[in-house]
């Protein structure tokens, strides 16, 4: 960044410089940050699996709708 920009954030609707913070301030803000990054990890991993799950439940749908054709497989 350069001289003139501040490192601002917002809580609470309220506007903070985090060069003000103290250490442990900037600690809770890295832990949060931690935690939205393995949110939004955990959120990806759960849309892959539920769809996984919905592709399984058709595909075993359509064998019991077809038993010859799931044999053939």
């Amino acid at each position: 960044m350069g001289k003139n920009e501040k490192n601002l954030i917002t809580v609470n609707d309220i506007e903070y410089n985090v060069d003000d913070f103290t250490d442990a301030q900037k600690t809770m803000l890295n832990h949060v940050g931690d935690l939205d990054r393995k949110l939004s990890s955990a959120q990806f991993n759960l849309d892959q699996l539920n769809v996984g799950r919905e592709a399984f439940i058709g595909m075993l749908a359509g064998s019991l709708e077809n038993p010859e054709e799931a044999e053939a497989e």
